[in-house]
């Protein structure tokens, strides 16, 4: 079984959405980043992308980790 999901604190940008996720499920977050950019422009649904960025800044919870 995995850990939570949290928001990474030592592999941020912005929020550290696509940090903890990659960490999650054991991807690059650059990776991450590089998908959730692209669907977002590709599906022409752009601000649905950053909507949903910040929703999950709000609902996730930070990680105790080091920053």
């Amino acid at each position: 079984m995995r850990g939570r999901l949290y928001r990474s604190r030592r592999n941020r940008m912005l929020a550290g959405v696509c940090g903890g996720l990659g960490e999650y499920v054991g991807v690059d977050p650059t990776w991450i980043r590089l998908a959730w950019a692209g669907l977002s422009i590709l599906t022409f649904h752009f601000g649905v992308g950053i909507l949903l960025y910040v929703l999950w800044w709000l609902v996730v919870p930070e990680g105790d980790g080091p920053a």
